[in-house]
């Protein structure tokens, strides 16, 4: 039987229908078509749709569709009240290098639209052309609604009896009631104007990331008011931004703002997709997001968004999924570039009606091919220069970095994207892995790719959980990860530090729970990955004991120093600066509720406070410290008579690692950082020096006695930050001579400047 939903759904299709003049199709009353309006040739480009003034300076819109293999295009514009109200439709005649195109004259901005395209129904090839599924414009600047998924948005016959789901059976109902709009957008106007931008250009090395979901980061904090909670205008407020600085951070990553739809599985148990990687509009902000409106006022809101963080320091990083889209496999919906043209957009396997799926999320864009790899450029170009971001995160990159089968670095988009004179200028950022055969790449992009770092945090994580087998994994993270990036050019910024991430467990989570708690998904708890190398300081979940708490904290201080001290650019979620859990959920992509969104009230709580100083201190020393940003890899080498290295190792008796020390069991390890002669200029061409700085990092449970190195290391210490003590205000006297033991307490990370 169908649900409740889906019987509202065909009850609406049905009043849609009865409200046309009908016609009788293979046995069967369907609704007429609209009446047709003319449109002038217009223009093969630009692609999408796109306000100007024509002929004769007739104001009107060009509209213009790559769809290759199709035999008729008609743009469907919608004027009445209600979701499938007041269609007209124009017939696109004008063919020009399979993109079909037309100007319609008065048509302005705000206009809804979108297109049905004409051509075969043969699935066993990959033809799933379908006219009476409408379909979003790729190309539209934004997005009016939200996608359910009722029988009618699927190409092919999909609530037969017993649910039993054909798709080789092409289903003729009229999609339209049930789908979002396209919405023309006028370019021009005060919005357009970047004058007053200033885009910060942080340097890679320079760079602190902070990575934040727009809803989640707003949807509760009290300095915001509640009308513009969850919305890119509450993410641009003063209070959210104020946060922002005061923690110290460079630049946000926003999860995905791509117009995304919901998947099936999740409406049909009353979730939703909530981190976002669904993408169905790659030029449109999401429309939820938006305060001021879903009619082209959320283009506006976000321009403003952005200006505001850029005028606070802040760069504007997006993460972005160009691998896959909302559509889904040969059982998924057609909602847009499956029905425009399925074997031109999608990679498919030898039996064309099945789809090839590197990504785990039923399809693969066939980045490849000329026009998609078009669609992806256009759109990254799109949000540089006219929307103002600073920078992009790509989602499972690798699958975008295959050529016809395998991961290639060399393949079409890399390439594109290394000459394009507009992207290879702004930050990009790889998630270096697929769910493909090989699709693992870490340390495997090119220059001008930084990469999001598994192998940081796994040995971050193992580290403080006293489970590495020895600490040789350990110091090449600490250092850089040269093992991975010194090649083909690239700098110690080639890795993207993080030990969390929106998929996983939150910082807090990480040291309370040693096993995940999905089940609010409703999947079982069988989703969301097994291997957390997390260790919940001996009792699962929260707990009132004291002593675990305290543990916790501690570790979480580890956890954040070991970070914000390490080579290579540092990432932080939101929320990890003040204690955010999840209640133990390592997969919340469809909770839209209290388990996801920060809370704020952690900030004004006397037990999490100290966390948020400690970042922000941490994150302001990094700032003040060149040494802990190099731009250059350390050498280990002497640079001078007196044997000083830029980067050495010490044991706990003060000796300086051997050979055999890196292939020992070790709780403790001593890392000095030497500010003499740090490779590089300043902006005045001045030699780069800075203070010099000793780590010491003890995972042991009991405490230890480390012997400070004396000459040439240094003459005394100066202890700037112990991770025993909740309170981290500094004691300007608690100096160490050299030579000296120092008690370190178990699981503690001691850092002393070194004079």
């Amino acid at each position: 039987m169908s649900s409740a939903a889906e019987q509202e759904a065909v009850a609406g299709n049905r009043a849609a229908d009865d409200a046309r003049p009908s016609v009788v199709v293979n046995g069967a009353r369907r609704a007429a078509p609209p009446p047709t309006v003319p449109a002038w040739p217009g223009t093969p480009v630009p692609l999408g749709a796109r306000f100007r003034t024509g002929p004769d300076q007739v104001a009107g819109t060009n509209f213009a569709l790559w769809a290759g293999g199709a035999e008729a295009v008609e743009l469907c514009l919608f004027d009445g009240p209600g979701p499938g109200g007041g269609e007209r439709r124009v017939r696109l005649t004008e063919l020009t290098h399979e993109i079909w195109h037309g100007f319609v004259p008065g048509v302005l901005p705000g206009q809804r639209y979108g297109f049905r395209v004409h051509g075969r129904w043969d699935p066993w090839t990959g033809a799933r052309w379908n006219p009476a599924k409408l379909l979003l414009d790729p190309y539209a600047r934004a997005v009016d609604g939200d996608f359910g998924l009722p029988p009618q948005v699927y190409g092919h016959v999909r609530d037969w009896p017993e649910q039993r789901v054909a798709d080789t059976v092409r289903d003729e109902r009229d999609s339209a009631p049930f789908v979002p709009k396209g919405v023309v957008v006028d370019d021009g106007g005060p919005d357009d104007e970047w004058t007053y931008d200033r885009r910060p250009k942080t340097p890679w090395a320079d760079s602190v990331i902070y990575e934040l979901h727009v809803r989640g980061f707003t949807k509760r904090h009290p300095g915001i008011p509640e009308e513009l909670r969850g919305t890119y205008a509450g993410l641009a407020h003063p209070a959210a931004i104020e946060h922002l600085t005061r923690l110290g951070v460079t630049a946000v990553e926003l999860l995905p703002v791509h117009q995304f739809a919901h998947e099936s599985h999740l409406l049909d148990r009353g979730l939703k997709n909530y981190w976002g990687y669904n993408s169905i509009g790659y030029f449109a902000p999401h429309a939820a997001y938006a305060a001021s409106g879903t009619t082209g006022e959320q283009v506006g809101e976000f321009r403003r968004m952005v200006r505001a963080l850029h005028a606070a320091g802040i760069e504007v990083i997006l993460d972005v999924v160009y691998n896959h889209t909302a559509e889904a496999g040969e059982l998924g919906p057609t909602l847009s570039l499956k029905g425009i043209d399925n074997r031109g957009y999608y990679r498919l396997q030898a039996d064309a009606r099945r789809y090839a799926d590197y990504t785990g999320c039923g399809n693969t864009l066939h980045v490849v091919q000329p026009h998609v790899l078009r669609l992806i450029t256009d759109s990254l170009r799109y949000w540089v220069t006219e929307m103002g971001v600073d920078g992009f995160r790509f989602d499972l990159a690798a699958a975008l970095a295959r050529s016809m089968h395998d991961v290639d670095m060399l393949s079409p988009f890399l390439a594109v994207i290394a000459q394009d004179p507009v992207l290879r200028r702004v930050k990009l950022i790889a998630e270096p892995w697929d769910v493909g055969s090989g699709g693992y790449q870490v340390g495997a992009f090119p220059p001008l790719w930084t990469e999001w770092n598994d192998r940081y945090r796994n040995a971050v994580r193992d580290f403080w959980r006293h489970a590495l087998p020895d600490v040789r994994e350990m110091g090449y993270r600490l250092s850089g990860s040269s093992d991975l990036y010194a090649w083909g050019g690239r700098r110690p910024y080639a890795s993207v530090n993080f030990v969390t991430a929106h998929d996983g467990f939150t910082l807090r989570d990480l040291v309370s729970y040693e096993r995940k708690h999905n089940e609010a998904n409703g999947e079982g708890n069988r989703d969301g990955t097994d291997d957390n190398r997390a260790w919940n300081c001996g009792t699962e979940g929260e707990t009132e004991d004291a002593d675990v708490r305290a543990l916790r904290r501690r570790q979480l201080r580890n956890l954040l120093t070991t970070l914000l001290l390490s080579t290579g650019v540092p990432m932080l979620v939101a929320g990890d600066e003040m204690g955010r859990t999840q209640r133990g959920s390592n997969n919340a992509y469809c909770q839209d509720n209290e388990i996801s969104w920060v809370d704020w009230s952690l900030l004004e709580d006397p037990e999490w406070r100290p966390l948020f100083e400690l970042a922000s201190r941490l994150i302001a020393l990094r700032h003040r410290h060149p040494v802990l940003r190099r731009r250059a890899f350390f050498s280990g080498r002497a640079h001078s008579a007196d044997g000083l290295r830029d980067l050495a190792w010490f044991t706990a008796r003060g000796a300086e690692m051997t050979e055999r020390d890196w292939y020992a069991p070790a709780a403790t390890l001593g890392m000095y950082l030497s500010g003499r002669d740090i490779p590089g200029r300043d902006e005045r061409g001045e030699a780069i020096s800075d203070d010099s700085f000793l780590a010491v990092l003890h995972a042991g449970e009991a405490p230890a006695d480390f012997v400070l190195p004396g000459p040439p290391w240094a003459q005394r210490y100066e202890l700037l930050v112990d991770t025993s003590r909740e309170d981290q205000t500094g004691a300007p006297d608690t100096v160490y001579p050299a030579g000296a033991p120092v008690r370190v307490e178990g699981r503690t990370v001691l850092l002393l400047r070194a004079g």
